[in-house]
């Protein structure tokens, strides 16, 4: 069985004018309502994370920086990175129900799936930027490391971004697999996430980038994606699994220049109920509040039925494009001293 971890207070975290709105929560709702599943999945209250919670991943100084800038009233912290009032503790509430997430597929739950905002994955260490203020998956992964004692985790990230502040964090850790699959960083925010970047020191060969052509779609996805995602996860043999859920690379999109459609989340959610428990999605972006309703719907209904059979969605060769097997063939190089696919 599936859990959800939401709150309403969510939407506390104001962004006039910003497309990481309170009405991307909204619409997912409503679309559970819609479809009758509220009642039907058990949905938890996230609680709030401690700062010690925060600081075994951002420094003491940046979390006291959103502190205090929340204080005084909010504003913009960088071009695009807005914080108001409320957000300091609206972010805390985002790093804990990803906590609360990882917890509840710990006491039995087959999956979970962390709808908070504001989103996670490219703040760093020190920094708070692409409308991120917190590392919600780093903040639950070093909980589960330092308090439940677990060892191993796989970070699977699909949001069309790079998430810069996910691989910055774990860049060095060879017990931290990141992969993350994402549009050419030499077209998109946050210009990272090249092949080359395969980690450091101890960490080399543990962060793993796909980096697809604006213009791929759903047989590019999932052509690259069979041929990586289950050889590599059984190779690494984590203990856990980290789900980084991202929207923006739908063809509907504004911030993109993708072309997935709605089956490439179908497609996505059964490749999730194939890979070994426990398993935690944290919501990412998207924000295009229709296409995020119906996608985030047909995850769903995937995940709640717990489907253990082989995705019927396969690509079609035909559409596939050559770079994207040209780029298959250069990751396969690079990481032959590290995996085998």
């Amino acid at each position: 069985m599936m859990a959800l971890v939401y709150s309403p207070e969510y939407l506390e975290h104001k962004t006039p004018n910003h497309p990481e709105s309170p009405d991307r929560l909204s619409k997912i709702i409503k679309g559970l309502e819609e479809a009758d599943l509220i009642g039907n999945i058990p949905i938890f209250e996230p609680y709030m994370a401690k700062e010690e919670d925060l600081e075994r991943v951002h420094t003491s100084d940046h979390v006291e920086r959103i502190r205090t800038f929340c204080e005084r009233g909010g504003g913009y912290l960088d071009f695009d990175t807005y914080a108001s009032p409320q957000s300091y503790e609206i972010a805390k509430l985002a790093a804990g129900g990803a906590i609360k997430a990882s917890e509840l597929v710990l006491n039995g739950f087959s999956s979970s799936y962390a709808l908070v905002r504001p989103p996670g994955h490219h703040a760093t260490r020190e920094r708070a930027m692409g409308f991120c203020l917190f590392n919600n998956l780093a903040v639950a992964l070093e909980y589960l490391r330092k308090v439940r004692k677990i060892k191993k985790f796989v970070i699977f990230d699909f949001d069309v971004h790079y998430g810069n502040g996910t691989a910055h964090i774990f860049y060095n850790d060879p017990d931290v697999l990141y992969i993350s699959i994402h549009q050419d960083p030499h077209t998109i925010f946050p210009s990272e996430g090249f092949l080359e970047e395969i980690g450091e020191g101890a960490g080399e060969g543990f962060n793993l980038n796909i980096p697809l052509s604006p213009g791929s779609g759903t047989s590019d996805y999932i052509y690259i994606l069979q041929r990586i995602l289950r050889p590599v996860f059984k190779d690494f043999n984590a203990d856990f699994y980290f789900f980084d859920v991202g929207f923006d690379a739908h063809r509907d999109d504004p911030l993109s220049r993708m072309l997935l459609d709605d089956d490439f989340y179908e497609w996505m959610a059964m490749e999730i109920s194939n890979q070994s428990q426990p398993r935690v999605l944290t919501l990412e972006g998207g924000y295009h509040l229709e296409a995020l309703k119906r996608c985030n719907l047909k995850m769903i209904n995937i995940l709640k039925e717990e489907t253990l059979e082989h995705s019927q969605i396969s690509p079609e060769m035909s559409r596939v494009q050559e770079e994207t097997k040209n780029l298959f063939k250069r990751i396969e190089d690079n990481f032959s001293p590290f995996f085998t696919f």
